[in-house]
């Protein structure tokens, strides 16, 4: 599953192939979040609340590369890196 954002702590990856709605994995120490792309929602899993803020911060400004890169995941093609939070 390749890693295209990291920052304080949370890795962000997309799966080849994965399953729908188009969504990413936010990875923050033991725990972990499934987030659908377009409605920033949790649908699977939870994070510690301060995290969870930061990754949806994150989404919210790289919403457009998200979709490119699931859309290029789903294809089979590695998705491009997301600059982190900061």
């Amino acid at each position: 599953m390749p890693e295209i954002s990291r920052f304080f702590g949370i890795v962000i990856r997309i799966f080849f192939n994965d399953h729908a709605p188009p969504h990413f994995h936010a990875v923050y120490g033991g725990d972990e979040a499934l987030i659908e792309i377009e409605s920033l929602t949790v649908y699977r899993g939870e994070l510690p609340q301060r995290a969870l803020a930061m990754v949806l911060e994150w989404a919210a400004l790289h919403r457009q590369e998200l979709r490119r890169d699931w859309d290029l995941a789903r294809r089979g093609r590695p998705p491009e890196p997301i600059a982190p939070l900061e």
